[in-house]
């Protein structure tokens, strides 16, 4: 049997898919490229633009198409936010969510079995465990992504990601740990830790991702750390200087930021302002010194934006630096179920 993948949106997406085609692997499957002749080709899915959904439908479309014969795999965290609608994709023999990922190929074999479209999205619970899904191997990558945190429970006015991947869960320091010495054993010098919402790693088990970094710092045969995206009011004086401290930390921060302007911020529903945010620029400036850089993410369009405000985020985001922005435009997509007040 041949499994194709595609993957759309975030780092953790695709740390997932390689997390599910190790499994494919280990059940026999060869891997091929998503435009290639398979038996299943599955879509991780995101669903935090407008595009992300009709991406994935085409892609299925086409491949099922081109392949009459093969299983089409609809996952991830459109079918998860939206389930009513997911389960009307006619493009998918098999739809899951974000959750329970290793029941996906037991989906494959009942469709095989009966011939009917299998629909199975868990829903997230509150108290939910953080799902282990680790990989051994990132082929063309000289990076390793260690995916460590899921969920996030915060409102933003204009986000679905907690509709789509559930209360904040983190995995367990020592699996953590385990996973990047064997990375690390396998030859890769760098690792990158990832989460739907990384700085609130440690949230529910009372762990620290200041501590992790410390910890993994003492791996050997691991040379750099990286994080990812982290969010500017949760970065304390203290995580700070400890991080500053670590010689295999690299102080490239990517520090969600989404508008410079403070009255946009105070719509989106995020917990700083545009003056707070940039003393925790300042702050992390003065601890790492000419080695630190910044990226970011702005949305411009958000609903009730002017003109003055999107001059004021774009002077803003002129003024802190970054090294690169990802620039996204408000989507109008279907944030009239999600408040934005």
């Amino acid at each position: 049997m041949r499994a194709a993948f595609y993957t759309l949106g975030c780092k953790v997406n695709q740390n997932e898919t390689g997390a599910l085609i190790r499994l494919f692997e280990q059940s026999g499957y060869t891997i091929v490229k998503n435009d290639e002749e398979a038996d299943v080709y599955l879509v991780n899915s995101c669903t935090v633009t407008a595009g992300g959904d009709r991406k994935s439908r085409q892609w299925l479309r086409r491949a099922k198409r081109e392949n009459p014969s093969a299983v089409t795999v609809l996952t991830g965290c459109y079918p998860q936010a939206f389930p009513e609608e997911a389960a009307q994709t006619t493009e998918a023999d098999v739809i899951t969510g974000s959750a329970a990922r290793y029941s996906i190929l037991n989906c494959i074999q009942q469709h095989l079995n009966s011939g009917e479209q299998i629909v199975e999205i868990t829903p997230h619970q509150r108290g939910e465990a953080f799902e282990e899904l680790p990989i051994e191997n990132f082929e063309g990558h000289t990076r390793a992504f260690i995916k460590i945190e899921d969920g996030c429970d915060r409102q933003c006015a204009y986000c679905v990601i907690p509709r789509a991947r559930g209360r904040v869960r983190s995995r367990s320091e020592q699996s953590i740990l385990q996973e990047m010495q064997t990375l690390a054993d396998a030859g890769y010098a760098e690792c990158v830790l990832s989460g739907i919402n990384l700085s609130s790693y440690g949230k529910d088990t009372g762990a620290s991702l200041t501590a992790l970094v410390e910890k993994a710092a003492q791996i050997k045969g691991l040379e750099r750390i990286r994080l990812g995206s982290l969010e500017p009011d949760l970065m304390t004086d203290d995580d700070i200087q400890r991080l500053s401290k670590i010689d295999k930390f690299c102080p490239q921060f990517h520090l969600s930021l989404q508008s410079g302007c403070s009255a946009t911020l105070r719509r989106m529903r995020r917990l700083y302002n545009a003056k707070e945010y940039e003393t925790v620029v300042q702050k992390l400036r003065t601890a790492f010194g000419e080695r630190c850089s910044f990226t970011t993410d702005v949305i411009v369009g958000f609903a009730g934006e002017t003109e003055q405000e999107f001059a004021e985020s774009l002077a803003f985001v002129e003024k802190i630096g970054f090294l690169k922005v990802h620039v996204f435009p408000y989507s109008h997509h279907r944030w009239h179920h999600w408040p934005t007040a």
